[in-house]
């Protein structure tokens, strides 16, 4: 399997990817592939990384630029999505890994919203006092990779749709 940028080519089906495993999660508002286009056409995708495995497409990562507080320089990972027929195959492991290592290049951290469960294993945690709107603080994880305790409001880009200060 390879782990590279997005090219103009993957974009539908990084759409498809997008909406299928989204579909999947109950907490999925239907948006997150129009999230990713908005990114994009704000040239704020700090990251857009496609699994290809036999020359198919199956498997994307998101990631853009978010401020914690007023601590600018956080990477924030999402959507992360693979084709449901693919889950359990470690291929959205590999694009958090692959993400994490390029993040690490310039990020103090990254952050996500997301199910803990899944997300610890990477080192995501939650952190007291960090959130997002009305989140439950559980589900608002970082991974600081400086020794910086993230704190405060998690600002989106506004491609996200969130009403937030930022």
């Amino acid at each position: 399997m390879l782990i590279r940028k997005e090219t103009e080519s993957d974009i539908p089906v990084i759409r498809t990817i997008v909406t299928e495993a989204m579909r999947l999660l109950p907490q999925a508002s239907g948006t997150e592939a129009d999230i990713v286009d908005r990114l994009r056409a704000d040239d704020a995708l700090t990251l857009s990384l496609v699994a290809e495995d036999q020359g198919e497409v199956v498997g994307h990562l998101a990631a853009s630029m978010a401020r914690i507080g007023e601590s600018s320089g956080w990477g924030l990972i999402g959507p992360l999505a693979v084709l449901p027929s693919r889950h359990r195959e470690g291929i959205g492991s590999a694009l958090m890994a692959e993400a994490i290592a390029r993040l690490r290049t310039f990020c103090k951290g990254a952050a996500l919203v997301g199910d803990p469960g899944y997300y610890r294993r990477f080192g995501f945690r939650a952190f007291p006092g960090l959130r997002v709107g009305e989140v439950p603080p559980q589900f608002v994880l970082a991974l600081p990779f400086e020794a910086v305790e993230p704190a405060g409001e998690l600002i989106h880009h506004a491609a996200f749709g969130l009403s937030q200060d930022g």
